[in-house]
């Protein structure tokens, strides 16, 4: 007897690589009727290929947050050519969202577990107005600040450290300040992973000039990160800047493990994932 029962097309692992500007989405992953990055990926794939797989982010990005190299990775049945996929989601996504790269990956592959390092970028405007095509993307900082402590601070974050001071705090019962800013004096229970333990490869900032003014730009690239840390980082770098606290007080700071220790969380929008690694022999300090 003849078996006419047809297989079902082996699924394909797919990476994407992709750039997001986060202004007007509630993050990266679904929420229940809240427009986030995730759920317009996943919907866009729906209606090219009529499957409904959810993409897998290496990092779930905060509300407000933007992206230059976010990946993210599925499985499809679908037989579609990589550029053809690439060149349908950038037609039917919104243009706040834009796919870099689309490829068939191993079918190992996850693009959370499987990165070895993350690169974020914090971006301050250091004049005293801020044009208003800026303002989504910059922390606007028009006051005086001591640049040498910043970059003395940061070089401090660099190794291996508990940043369990870093981690975030329920945002639901901060109260903030006039300057939009979460203050570090808390009580909320920290938010974090199992373990706060993270190593940090490269940890500093620089200086540009740009035809709408200064800019100062934090770059730093780790194993990984607690939620709202590379936020709390900055905020506490900030009150450095501004001669609140101390570079020296840094190494204090990593070991009190104590949220109430830093300095407050830079708003999301000058915060940018820059770039994700992986693969062996790409956890280099630079």
């Amino acid at each position: 007897m003849t078996d006419l029962t047809e297989s079902a097309p082996d699924l394909q692992n797919w990476k994407l690589t992709l750039a997001y500007d986060g202004t007007d989405f509630r993050g990266w992953q679904v929420q229940p009727g809240e427009s986030t990055v995730q759920g317009e990926l996943q919907a866009a794939l729906g209606r090219i290929t009529g499957e409904n797989p959810l993409p897998q982010g290496s990092g779930r990005t905060d509300a407000g947050v933007h992206a230059l190299g976010q990946v993210a990775s599925f499985n499809l049945q679908a037989p579609i050519p990589p550029g053809n996929l690439l060149r349908a989601l950038n037609r039917t996504l919104p243009p706040s969202i834009r796919i870099l790269e689309a490829i068939k990956a191993d079918p190992a592959f996850h693009a959370r577990h499987s990165a070895v390092a993350k690169t974020y970028e914090y971006r301050v405007f250091r004049e005293a107005s801020c044009p208003p095509f800026l303002h989504p993307y910059v922390l606007a900082c028009s006051w005086s600040m001591d640049v040498d402590a910043m970059q003395e601070a940061a070089k401090l974050f660099e190794g291996e450290h508990d940043f369990l001071s870093f981690a975030a705090t329920d945002p639901d019962l901060a109260s903030r300040g006039p300057s939009g800013l979460e203050p570090g004096q808390s009580t909320e229970v920290p938010l974090i992973a199992p373990t706060a333990i993270r190593t940090i490869f490269s940890s500093t900032w620089k200086q540009d000039r740009t035809e709408a003014g200064e800019l100062l730009i934090y770059r730093v690239r780790g194993s990984g990160f607690l939620h709202h840390m590379v936020r709390n980082l900055v905020g506490t770098m900030l009150d450095v800047g501004r001669g609140r606290l101390k570079s020296d007080e840094i190494p204090g700071i990593l070991a009190a493990r104590a949220r109430s220790a830093t300095g407050p969380t830079a708003p999301a929008r000058g915060l940018f994932l820059h770039s994700v690694e992986y693969g062996e022999g790409k956890i280099n300090p630079g």
